[in-house]
């Protein structure tokens, strides 16, 4: 019965990793359009999320945490545009470095391992209940 307990442990941990992600992608799908409000400033930077593996040292699982959430650092683009308030002095506008396209594969990706430790949480609960009715 403790290999259920530690599946499903393992299991919810990723749920709530997966949670945070779509969040953040969400976030960033979101924001796809927002430039500053201040001629020349920075436009809204896209965010990654980041795991790492944690030692439950009560029950001896291993499960998925976020590490981190931390600004994407890659290049924002410019688009000419002298008449936004946002265009700096040459005229320039920074756009956010987030990519709808990338995004949608986040997402899914991130919706697709939920869905599958969500699956994998009710067949450790099938299993216990069949192993409860098994011991009456």
């Amino acid at each position: 019965m403790d290999e259920l307990m530690a599946s499903k442990q393992i299991s919810l941990a990723g749920m709530r990793a997966q949670a945070t992600r779509l969040r953040v992608v969400s976030e960033n799908i979101a924001n796809a359009d927002s430039v500053s409000k201040y001629p020349g400033g920075k436009p809204y930077q896209r965010k990654v999320v980041t795991f790492k593996n944690e030692l439950d040292r009560q029950t001896g699982v291993r499960t998925v945490k976020v590490n981190q959430i931390k600004n994407d650092d890659s290049e924002f683009q410019m688009k000419y545009d002298p008449s936004s308030p946002a265009a700096g002095a040459n005229g320039y506008v920074l756009l956010p470095n987030v990519n709808p396209l990338v995004e949608m594969m986040d997402l899914r990706e991130a919706q697709r391992s939920y869905d599958a430790n969500l699956k994998a949480v009710s067949i450790a609960k099938d299993m216990t209940s069949r192993t409860i009715d098994m011991l009456r």
